[in-house]
């Protein structure tokens, strides 16, 4: 594959749509529209989130996640809550590198907070757990983005038959494997426990059935005890890496009176690049009396670049394509990211950006290569450590006119 061909895959869905009566692989019917939206996972109300939906439900989230906050305060500080520190990962497929290096390299230098929210799409997903449950899984994060091989993650078959006959061209199930190692009952009791002290752990899929983003409650569903949550975090951590075309979709069990259905969820990405909260929630409105006037700090981390990378582009119908849908995403991204900012600056939440600067220019030949992926890893971890390389501002003029 060429340089940027991890990020052609998203070509796939148009190519496909000209081939999509070639074949059709079984599934369970998707749940009645009517019921979707305020269908219990789990027999949980709260165990995900309809990010372009009504706010409610999130914001009560918010509010329950506080009141835990003060509960867990030693007597005689209730009601005086520290510095909320919000974190937002992004996807970016093989450049999750960065983020991953960069939350290690953050440990190392002793400023490193503890999150009071962390959101995570695509390779951002595959962050989220280990950052919020902190350093002791820095570990997990060097050896998840640092030690694997294409082939631990994928595996690619005969490429004319997934076209016209299959789902995706990858075979995700060595990924599946890496997550299910990771995400084991030590994990899941860890990540309830910090959900009971007043932390939120959210990660973003795509519903593809209804084309909508949906923001899964990692903590609630872990904090359950219910027999299928360990699966259900697995296999929405594997939906939310899960590039449409390339990766197979997840399939979702659930019920509704007495049926069996099957969600398909993909790759976050597909509707959001990142995500922080929805500007409909206003922290401090939504905060208790007490705790209002609360410094609260956007740490928004970008695994990819902010300035565009130059490219010849053929006269074909793939390259045309493939740049075309290179520059979307893109563009995707700095839209949420300007998003993020002006969310926060409405809210006097501070602001702090993260991304992979021009100065990187290691290459690979294909994704998930193991030596770019190093190379990448060291530059966040060298990023991390130095502390000092958060972008604070956007100017108004200039699409990635920073102001440090």
């Amino acid at each position: 594959m060429s340089l940027d061909a991890m990020r052609r895959l998203w070509l796939l869905p148009f190519v496909l749509l000209a081939m999509a009566a070639c074949g059709n692989i079984a599934r369970l019917d998707p749940p009645p529209l009517r019921v979707t939206e305020s269908l219990p996972i789990l027999g949980l109300s709260n165990a995900r989130f309809w990010l372009d939906g009504d706010p409610a439900p999130l914001l009560r989230e918010w509010t329950l996640m506080q009141d835990r906050q003060v509960a867990a305060l030693p007597a005689g500080r209730r009601g005086v809550l520290p510095p909320a520190n919000l974190l937002a990962l992004s996807g970016g497929g093989d450049n999750g590198a960065f983020g991953a290096g960069l939350m290690v390299g953050w440990t190392a230098s002793g400023q490193r907070p503890s999150f009071d929210l962390v959101t995570g799409i695509s390779a951002g997903a595959l962050i989220a757990p280990f950052a919020f449950l902190g350093p002791d899984y820095d570990p997990v994060l060097r050896e998840v983005f640092t030690e694997v091989a294409p082939s631990d993650l994928l595996v690619i078959g005969n490429r004319l038959r997934a076209v016209l006959f299959g789902e995706a061209l990858a075979d995700t199930s060595p990924l599946y494997n890496l997550i299910e190692r990771h995400v084991n009952d030590a994990l899941m009791a860890a990540v309830a426990r910090e959900y009971g002290r007043g932390r939120l752990l959210l990660i973003g899929t795509t519903n593809l059935d209804l084309g909508r983003p949906v923001f899964w409650n990692i903590g609630a569903i872990a904090a359950s005890g219910r027999p299928g949550a360990p699966e259900l975090v697995r296999r929405i951590l594997l939906a939310s890496a899960s590039i449409p075309g390339a990766f197979p979709p997840a399939l979702i069990d659930v019920e509704n009176d007495g049926g069996r259905y099957q969600e398909m969820h993909v790759d976050g990405g597909a509707s959001l690049q990142m995500f922080l909260y929805p500007p409909q929630i206003e922290p401090d409105r939504a905060a208790r009396a007490a705790v209002r006037d609360r410094q609260r700090t956007a740490w928004v981390v970008r695994n990819g670049r902010l300035d565009t990378e130059w490219s010849s582009t053929n006269r074909s119908i793939l390259s045309i394509a493939g740049r075309a849908a290179t520059t979307l995403l893109h563009y995707s991204a700095v839209n949420d990211i300007v998003r993020i900012y002006l969310t926060s600056l409405r809210d006097g939440v501070r602001f702090r950006l993260a991304y992979i600067g021009a100065d990187f220019t290691a290459t690979r030949d294909q994704p998930f290569e193991t030596a770019f992926m190093r190379a990448l890893f060291a530059y966040g971890e060298a990023q991390g450590r130095q502390g000092g390389r958060w972008i604070s501002a956007l100017r108004p003029i200039g699409s990635i006119d920073l102001a440090p």
